[in-house]
């Protein structure tokens, strides 16, 4: 956003002044006779000024930017990277002790370890992601739909909550992939959250749509209008700051992703995600 007004004040700036230079040429030249020749040395002179200028208003209006830019890349890696090394350091050395112990309770004490190593490590991975994104654009990537959603699942498994269907095939997409890792946990949060622990969730795959479905608590029409504002919470009683779908929103919309969500009240919501113009 920042980036967009500095691009329109710099624009603003070149076409004022560019107009007022050409006016001040016109007026002198009004009364001049004119040839080719003339013609050709004032269009020549009009375009290094018009070059010099553009330039000095980009050195002058994007250069801090980028120097800034620079700097917080150098400390985000740095920080990033300081961050990476106790992680590695803990997993290393669980990895080790697995070998070594053999009693149940000190086994079971070391696995609670190891998944805590494995959440922070994912939360690690996203504030990476978060600042990344902020500085740069998101290099887009191949990966494999079916295998993210089984991952996730098994995750969201590890609660004791409900219990997953799944009906999903090899499926390759190039994009974010950790945005759409994001959006689904999101999806897949939300669908538990208004969800009873005994409802079931569904999840399928055809014809480049992938669909989420719960049996939770539905929403209204009214109440579907309103889902993907930001803070919005049709169920006041559940945790969270109700800015999961608006953020889902937000990047199908970055992706050229179709989300298409259907509900009824106490029956249930359907998720729908159009993928045909990211599968490859």
């Amino acid at each position: 956003m920042a980036k967009g007004k500095e691009f329109f004040l710099a624009l603003l700036v070149y076409v004022v002044s560019m107009t007022v230079l050409l006016m001040a040429l016109y007026r002198f030249l009004e009364n001049w006779q004119m040839n080719e020749f003339n013609f050709f040395i004032v269009g020549l002179l009009v375009l290094i000024i018009a070059i010099g200028w553009g330039y000095v208003l980009t050195a002058i209006i994007f250069a801090p930017t980028k120097k800034i830019e620079d700097k917080l890349t150098v400390v985000t890696n740095d920080v990033m990277h300081e961050l990476n090394i106790p992680i590695s350091t803990i997993r290393a050395n669980t990895s080790l002790l697995k070998k070594t112990l053999t009693d149940e309770k000190s086994c079971t004490r070391l696995q609670r370890i190891d998944d805590a190593t494995l959440r922070l490590e994912r939360l690690y991975l996203e504030l990476r992601y978060a600042l990344q994104k902020e500085m740069h654009e998101i290099e887009k990537e191949h990966f494999d739909v079916a295998k993210m959603l089984q991952e996730r699942v098994s995750f969201f498994q590890e609660q004791g909550r409900n219990t997953f269907r799944m009906e999903v095939h090899p499926y390759m997409l190039k994009a974010d992939k950790i945005g759409f890792e994001q959006m689904l946990d999101n999806i897949l949060s939300n669908a538990m959250k208004y969800s009873k622990k005994e409802g079931f969730i569904k999840i399928s795959l055809n014809e480049h749509i992938l669909c989420i479905e719960d049996e939770g608590i539905g929403m209204s029409t009214s109440e579907l209008l309103r889902i993907h504002e930001r803070y919005f919470q049709g169920d006041d009683t559940q945790e969270g700051q109700g800015i999961g779908l608006a953020l889902v929103k937000a990047y199908c919309e970055q992706e050229n992703i179709e989300i298409q969500i259907i509900s009824e009240k106490e029956v249930g919501t359907s998720v729908k995600l159009h993928l045909r113009k990211i599968h490859i």
